[in-house]
């Protein structure tokens, strides 16, 4: 696996693809920067050695150029966090964008405007990825959070750089860290998935349960579960056309002698509201009119002991609706036992929208080994797809 520690930048132009889809407020300010924080470890080290700069990215979704989608937005946000001023392209191929990067000297840095102005970025267009590589020497991937899509600037693009290309070390930390959940970590491992809906999580649940020691199902998923085994759930979410393959699930983890923690009591409430009535019940004794939205005490004890054995941990999805303050104890809780294993030693990779966003919330960030930032490529990773941002660079 080639990364940007294997290459020299003097004198050189990277081409890097960043991943700096950024939220904006309505005054266009960046509200979470954590996207570009991660990528200024690759671009310092490519100024570092005397190279220069040439970054690309999207930014939202526009249907041709959208002026709010304009990637201006964020430049003053980037070079408050990198600390250097940035040359800014109109455009991101064409002649007056190529006379931009052929006259960058080492320790400067061009920003090129929105790759997804044009229609052929999504397209793999491979005349329009022709275009981006004549703007550098050396092709760096850093953008995982796109590195499951085969478009022109995270896959095609590599094609003209057969021997010039390598991994960013926000994309190499983070299969890295992934490898180790999958494939390096030491024993027992433990996977933590939660969220709503078992339909989501099927491929992840069966392309992990050879890899893992424990399983820990939390959120709405735990009642499609539940009502499988003959429980009543009440009002809680389940997929009623999923129970069957729930016990499947079960009985797969049994062959392979992973053991499945599910909650044995939860907070449910009269609605699904902050200020419902609640009360703590039985997950199998749920009655109608109430739906769980929490782990209960109970549940929280046995799921910080299976922590606590745990030397490598996988958590994706939350343990109950988080969002609203009288139900986020449970994931709170998790998050202090995750941090508590993570302290005395344990590997702790943290993926998935709601997860990364709960960690956020409650101040876990810097209390687990590692936060990933891509969700759509993370989950892919952990279905085990082969995403074509990886596989470009390693080809």
């Amino acid at each position: 696996m080639k990364t940007i520690k294997d290459f020299n930048f003097k004198d050189k132009k990277a081409l890097i693809r960043v991943d700096f889809n950024v939220p904006l407020n309505e005054n266009f300010e960046v509200t979470d920067d954590t996207r570009i924080k991660s990528a200024k470890p690759t671009i310092i080290k490519v100024l570092e050695d005397g190279g220069s700069c040439v970054l690309m990215s999207h930014l939202g979704r526009p249907k041709g150029i959208e002026e709010k989608f304009s990637l201006k937005h964020i430049e003053n946000a980037i070079e408050d966090i990198i600390g250097v001023e940035l040359k800014v392209a109109s455009d991101c191929v064409g002649a007056d964008v190529e006379e931009l990067a052929n006259n960058l000297k080492p320790g400067e840095i061009l920003l090129l405007e929105n790759l997804r102005f044009h229609e052929e970025e999504k397209a793999g267009d491979k005349n329009f990825a022709e275009q981006l590589s004549r703007l550098g020497d050396i092709y760096v991937n850093d953008a995982f959070g796109t590195a499951h899509r085969a478009h022109a600037s995270t896959t095609v693009v590599a094609e003209f750089f057969p021997e010039n290309k390598c991994f960013g070390s926000l994309l190499a930390q983070e299969i890295e860290s992934i490898e180790k959940v999958m494939k390096t970590g030491d024993k027992p491992v433990l996977a933590v998935l939660g969220g709503a809906k078992v339909s989501s999580k099927i491929t992840i649940i069966e392309n992990i349960l050879d890899k893992v020691d424990h399983l820990i199902i939390g959120g709405g998923m735990t009642f499609t579960f539940i009502k499988a085994q003959g429980g009543n759930v009440g009002d809680s979410i389940c997929e009623d056309d999923k129970m069957e393959l729930a016990l499947d699930i079960l009985k797969q983890a049994e062959a392979k002698n992973v053991k499945v923690h599910l909650p044995i009591d939860v907070l449910a409430a009269n609605a699904f509201s902050n200020d419902a009535e609640t009360k703590v019940v039985d997950v199998t004794q749920i009655q109608d009119g109430w739906q769980g939205l929490d782990a209960g005490p109970k549940s929280k004890l046995i799921f910080d002991d299976v922590v606590k054995q745990c030397k490598t941990i996988l958590w994706n999805g939350p343990l109950g609706v988080f969002e609203m303050e009288s139900f986020a104890n449970g994931t709170i809780e998790l998050g202090n036992s995750i941090a508590e294993a993570t302290k005395n030693g344990a590997f702790s990779l943290v993926g998935g929208g709601d997860s990364v966003a709960a960690v956020k919330q409650f101040g876990f960030e810097d209390k687990v080994s590692y936060v990933s930032t891509g969700g759509g490529a993370m989950l892919e990773s952990l279905e085990g797809k082969t995403l074509p941002g990886i596989a470009a660079i390693l080809d």
